[in-house]
């Protein structure tokens, strides 16, 4: 080989090896980036997961490593660890921003917010004056509105007004306006946000009058043809007359009364009939051996003492004119009424024979008017102011109406006369004799005695000032007074000339008062019409049965005076009178 071809050989292995050391240099250089960029990433994740240096100490770690060629990956994954939290900031700053207008501009409305109903009468939008006047036209109809009361072919009407039903409009509305007017304004949003998806209704609360209820009752009840029937007894002309009591039904007054509180506080019903709930009864057996003892009596003469003062009224001597096995024997006869004859025995002197000695002072006396020109109330009236005329009542004693008249049938005497039932005039034994009985409470109450037991009227019933009425019905309401005075008092009860005077004498005591009675009308309640299909009139025809009168509220009051000045002013009554309903029959017959 000559040496021109040795130097190109030479020349060649120096290129090749300067080749192979670039190549190498560039392998490792690559291999170093490699290993630098896992190294960065290893640090990233590790600073990452450690929460040991921020966002910008990783920027100068890339940057003292001489990080070249890192992946867009990681990039963009280190952008959005910045962005991420900085739009959720931007968010939460906008969410408040406007949150905070939004309640703002609500608080200062004068209005209720969208999505708020009060029973269901959407009251959106309103001020407090024009939500008030439209949930109280809704509820005034309501109120208003007659329903019935029914039991078989027994029907009352009667509205919710009647029975003092009131619901508290103002503070529902008090409370729809609140609503997102509060202090607080994240409350004030979530609730003002809750009412409009979700919807708000307020039920506003009402009270009703549970007495009135009762003696609503009380009265229907009364008129029941298939009502139960106690025994009952009383005297009449010296014979003892036990009434067979009868199975029946009474009122499941607590039932009735859930029954027309549901109708009342639903506003979607229009289903204006109540079906009267009633249980069925059986009446107790007659027990002659506790009449026996309740009446038999030994004869007492009447006298009065000076010192102390004392009057020992006259007992007449009563027992049966047969024997208590004759009386059994008598029982076991199927009939309604059993008599049995009494013997009196008389005493030698009786109470009014000891005269006015025994009770010197008028303590109080009342009258009223009547119509002569009704016979028959007038018989009836006659008959019971005869009943309690003369009666004296012990101190400690308590009169009772219903067993001193008796009870009331055409065999003692009394007439069939007008009387209210069910809102309607119609005939029934006895009509009257409520008359007597408030004019007699009238006079209890300004003799200062205790009242048991009184009950006014469901209609005014004129002869007296409303509130100042006592009814009665045998088996049913009484009229009570106990003799709390020192000594004994004695009733006179006369009639003449259509009017009626009851009087209470007894001896005046020292710190005796002077009795007034202040009875007046709180509000009057308007009548309704009631129109009532029947087949006894042409299609067409119309005849008023009853012309109507409005009803009222009515208190009255006790004052007491002494030498002129008044000692107290005590409550005696809040009552309620419906009206008569105007009740027009609409012919159906073709």
């Amino acid at each position: 080989m000559d040496k021109i071809e040795e130097k190109e050989l030479e020349k060649n292995i120096d290129t090749k090896e300067k080749i192979n050391e670039e190549e190498f240099v560039t392998t490792n250089q690559e291999i170093s980036k490699e290993e630098n960029a896992t190294g960065v990433i290893q640090i990233l994740e590790e600073n990452v997961t450690d929460n040991d240096i921020n966002a910008n100490d990783t920027e100068n770690i890339i940057e003292n490593e001489n990080i070249n060629g890192i992946p867009e990956s990681i990039k963009n994954k280190k952008y959005n660890k910045i962005l991420i939290p900085v739009i959720s900031i931007l968010l939460i700053f906008m969410l408040l921003l406007f949150s905070t207008i939004f309640a703002l501009l609500n608080v200062n409305k004068n209005t209720i917010v969208s999505g708020i109903s009060i029973k269901g009468i959407d009251v959106s939008g309103l001020t407090k004056e024009e939500a008030y006047n439209k949930v109280e036209t809704v509820i005034t109809k309501k109120l208003t509105t007659p329903f019935n009361l029914t039991h078989n072919d027994i029907s009352t009407t009667i509205s919710a007004e009647q029975l003092g039903v009131n619901f508290d409009i103002a503070s529902s509305i008090d409370t729809a306006y609140a609503i997102g007017k509060e202090s607080n304004i994240f409350v004030n949003n979530f609730k003002i946000l809750s009412c409009l998806i979700h919807k708000t209704d307020i039920l506003p609360s009402f009270t009703y009058n549970e007495n009135l209820i009762n003696n609503l009752a009380l009265e229907i009840n009364t008129n029941f043809p298939d009502k139960l029937v106690e025994p009952s007894y009383y005297v009449e002309n010296n014979n003892l007359i036990i009434t067979k009591g009868k199975n029946g039904v009474t009122i499941d007054t607590q039932i009735l009364k859930l029954k027309i509180i549901a109708y009342i506080n639903d506003f979607n019903t229009n289903d204006e009939n109540i079906d009267i709930p009633v249980v069925n009864c059986t009446s107790k057996d007659i027990n002659i051996d506790s009449i026996h003892s309740e009446i038999y009596k030994e004869p007492k003469d009447a006298y009065y003492t000076k010192d102390p003062f004392t009057v020992y009224p006259h007992v007449d001597g009563i027992d049966f004119g047969m024997t208590i096995d004759e009386a059994k024997q008598l029982l076991e006869e199927d009939k309604e009424n059993y008599t049995i004859t009494l013997k009196i025995t008389q005493p030698n002197i009786t109470t009014n024979q000891i005269g006015t000695e025994a009770f010197p002072d008028l303590l109080a006396t009342f009258s009223t008017s009547y119509s002569t020109k009704n016979v028959n109330r007038t018989t009836n009236i006659k008959l019971a102011s005869s009943k309690i005329d003369g009666i004296v009542i012990l101190p400690g004693e308590t009169f009772s109406y219903n067993i001193t008249v008796g009870k009331r049938t055409a065999e003692a005497g009394f007439k069939s006369a007008a009387v209210y039932s069910g809102g309607e005039v119609t005939t029934g034994i006895g009509g009257g004799i409520c008359q007597v009985s408030s004019t007699l409470y009238n006079s209890v109450l300004l003799s200062n005695l205790e009242i048991v037991e009184r009950h006014n009227h469901g209609f005014n019933p004129g002869y007296v000032k409303a509130g100042t009425d006592a009814t009665v019905s045998w088996g049913g309401p009484d009229f009570k007074f106990k003799n709390n005075r020192k000594y004994p008092i004695k009733v006179s009860c006369t009639n003449s000339g259509g009017i009626i005077t009851t009087k209470i004498f007894g001896l005046k005591e020292e710190n005796d008062y002077q009795v007034e009675i202040e009875a007046y009308i709180t509000s009057y309640i308007p009548y309704k019409t009631i129109t009532k299909q029947v087949s006894s009139l042409n299609v067409g025809q119309t005849k008023v049965i009853e012309s109507g009168s409005n009803g009222c509220n009515a208190v009255a009051y006790r004052v007491l005076k002494q030498n002129g000045k008044v000692v107290s002013k005590t409550l005696l009554s809040k009552d309620t009178y419906n009206p008569h309903n105007r009740i027009v029959y609409v012919g159906t017959k073709k």
